[in-house]
């Protein structure tokens, strides 16, 4: 924030009759724990005041809001032979991304922290969480209805609208995004002056104005950052490839993280993957060729979906891990809906994000991506990609091509539902037939295929399409859901 912001939200808050459950005030440091503590309350007392952010302000007198000065610097405060703010930062749970600001106000130094409020967990400072009832900071464990609140408040502002990157210039705008890049993606001539420019990515949200000053957005830095390690809140997002030398993490070949705001490095990281996926020698009609060993559609489904449906409020980034018998794509937070129903239901937790990069051509239409990623396995000979929950992640599994032999019973089950699944959203029915093509099985095994049909309605998993029908040859299944 420059001087004249800071300046008008010192005046804002003094205006206040007295201190709150989100705003502190002080003349000097006392300890760096007491800070920490007040951190923790201050982020947990804006979030059950519906306050965007809480403020410790040092340099005002607490009991009458007079503006006197401070001696505190901590901007360059050392504590235990650390930066102040890096100790602090090391010791908040979950780490938020809290600011300093130091600044003169009619000749007083004043010194500001800016927390941003907390939503579905309380921020602990060295495994404890405080709150502010009125102008006293106490442990919350004493108030369990406030901590429950806080653990149920959902932020009223989407991730994609919060500011990445406050009041910076025009050129800084250019400088920080890629503009030709959202130009060249939508297929719109690249305007002709600056000002045209930024009317643009203003009206897509990726830069808020406010007179001649501009924030950009995290959507507009998730999407189009030259570097994501310039924008503190989302270079933790950023999408990590591991390449493992056999089946486990043992031995690692190869670790990137790709700091291009993801419309940006899309494409390169799509092929950098698949350079680094396994190929089969084939041979055809005397001419040797190289084939890919999983489908690319479903390759790059899968790292958009770890992309739009990752949790921004969890920590951790979208990785992509390779090894030879699999690939496994994973992204922080539980998905919204049950992974069983991930063929035939959508959901985005980041609808904004999802929706640019559909009309940015990135991913599928909505809902179509995941029949693409079956379709993809089926087509390629592959067992059914694994839907998993984690503790705090989401994981999705290709696999290496397997014989139907070579599978257990868990696979075949799984590659019968799924099949059943993309059959029916595709207005058909699955039959032994379909099934016998989708394995490339002969006809005469089709009582193999019979007795994983019949094992994955013991599962619950399918049913038949008319329950009436006592004619096995032509019988017909639908998913449980259907």
């Amino acid at each position: 924030m420059s001087d004249k912001e800071l300046h008008s939200l010192l005046e804002k808050l003094i205006k206040q009759s007295k201190e709150s459950e989100w705003v502190e005030f002080k003349l000097n440091f006392h300890s760096a724990e007491e800070i920490g503590e007040r951190l923790s309350a201050l982020s947990n007392g804006a979030c059950l005041e519906g306050q965007p952010y809480g403020y410790l302000i040092f340099g005002v007198r607490n009991d009458n809001q007079t503006i006197e000065g401070t001696t505190f610097n901590p901007k360059t405060f050392k504590h235990k032979k650390e930066d102040i703010e890096h100790w602090l930062a090391q010791r908040l749970n979950p780490r938020i991304d809290f600011h300093i600001y130091e600044f003169d106000y009619s000749g007083k130094h004043i010194a500001v922290f800016e927390v941003p409020a907390t939503h579905n967990q309380p921020v602990s400072f060295m495994h404890n969480a405080y709150i502010r009832v009125a102008s006293i900071t106490r442990r919350l464990s004493e108030f369990p209805e406030k901590e429950r609140k806080i653990w149920k408040k959902e932020p009223e502002v989407p991730f994609e609208k919060e500011i990445a990157v406050k009041s910076v210039s025009a050129a800084d705008v250019i400088r920080l995004l890629d503009t030709q890049y959202y130009f060249d993606l939508m297929k719109l001539p690249y305007p002709t002056n600056q000002q045209g420019v930024l009317e643009k990515m203003t009206s897509e949200k990726l830069v808020l104005t406010n007179g001649t000053k501009y924030s950009i957005t995290n959507l507009g830095g998730l999407l189009f950052a030259k570097n994501l390690n310039e924008f503190d809140g989302l270079s933790r997002k950023a999408v990590r490839v591991i390449v493992y030398k056999g089946k486990n993490k043992l031995e690692t070949i190869k670790d990137i993280t790709d700091s291009k705001g993801y419309a940006l490095g899309f494409e390169s990281l799509v092929h950098y993957i698949n350079d680094q996926l396994p190929q089969n020698e084939e041979i055809s009609k005397a001419l040797r060729e190289m084939v890919k060993m999983y489908p690319e559609i479903g390759v790059r489904e899968l790292i958009a979906n770890a992309i739009i449906h990752q949790d921004f409020r969890e920590k951790g980034n979208p990785v992509v891990e390779i090894y030879t018998d699999r690939i496994e794509f994973s992204n922080p937070g539980l998905p919204i809906i049950t992974p069983i129903r991930f063929i035939d239901d959508y959901q985005s937790r980041n609808e904004i994000l999802a929706d640019l990069m559909r009309r940015l051509r990135i991913c599928e239409e909505k809902g179509s991506g995941i029949d693409k990623v079956i379709y993809g396995c089926e087509a390629y000979q592959l067992p059914a990609p694994d839907f998993q929950t984690q503790e705090k992640h989401t994981k999705i599994i290709m696999y290496a091509h397997q014989t139907l032999n070579q599978m257990d019973k868990q696979d075949k089950i799984r590659a019968c539902y799924q099949h059943c699944c993309l059959k029916y959203v595709s207005n058909e029915k699955m039959t032994n037939q379909t099934l016998r093509e989708r394995f490339k099985i002969d006809e005469k095994n089709s009582a193999l295929v019979s007795r994983i049909i019949n094992e994955t309605k013991e599962a619950n998993l399918i049913k038949d399409d008319d329950p009436n029908n006592k004619s096995f040859k032509y019988s017909k299944y639908i998913p449980f859901w259907a």
